[in-house]
């Protein structure tokens, strides 16, 4: 015969529960969010550089460098979090680091965005690749950038004439992300703090507030 529980038992067992998740979250929000890897002229050079495509606000109390694959899926799971905690801070300036890793389609998007910055629409191109779920090919490429407001023939044509400046740009993203100690993407570089992996929007949260009480 099951044995059946009394009301007391049934109100005890919930707060057992109640308190488990209390006490889960309490210790995820205890849990310290990236490491500190000082202030140094590699961090300095990384967040002060003004090669990468930026976005946010001038007077921005925290800069983040963003190590980012457009084809990288925790990328991309990560991405909207990451909007999400930037848009409810209001003063975060993103330092945007293409890393493409995950072979040539991924390089070629990264190019592509890289050369969108002529035209004035990095921003909502990068938004658009790293949103869309389609395969990156060229037309899906042209399709983004025309839907951005760009002019594909223009892009095609800066990256011809600058295909060397652009490929270097992103041979130097990944050098910065290995002199830091970033082993994949996403990496995440707030002021002296490094994160790599994906967060949720909390964790990204807690990741600002860690760097501007960083030393």
């Amino acid at each position: 015969m099951t044995p059946r529980f009394t009301r007391r038992q049934a109100w005890q067992l919930v707060a057992v529960l109640l308190g488990g998740f209390v006490v889960g979250r309490g210790a995820h929000w205890l849990t310290p969010v990236g490491r500190d890897i000082g202030r140094s002229d590699t961090v300095a050079a990384i967040l002060d550089g003004t090669d990468s495509p930026r976005s946010g606000p001038r007077d921005a109390t925290l800069r983040l460098a963003v190590f980012s694959d457009y084809r990288c899926p925790a990328c991309r799971q990560a991405f909207p979090a990451l909007e999400n905690a930037i848009r409810a801070d209001g003063a975060v300036q993103v330092i945007s680091k293409d890393w493409p890793i995950f072979g040539a389609a991924s390089e070629r998007a990264a190019q592509v965005a890289l050369a969108s910055t002529a035209q004035g629409i990095y921003t909502a191109v990068h938004h658009a690749l790293m949103t869309d779920d389609r395969g990156i090919d060229d037309a899906m490429l042209e399709d983004v950038v025309t839907a951005a407001g760009g002019d594909w023939a223009r892009l095609t044509s800066d990256l011809r004439v600058q295909g060397d400046t652009i490929t270097e740009r992103l041979r130097s993203n990944g050098r910065e992300a290995l002199s830091v100690g970033l082993t994949g993407t996403p990496g995440y570089l707030a002021g002296p703090i490094l994160q790599l992996g994906a967060l949720d929007a909390g964790g990204f949260a807690r990741l600002f507030a860690r760097a501007r009480a960083a030393p």
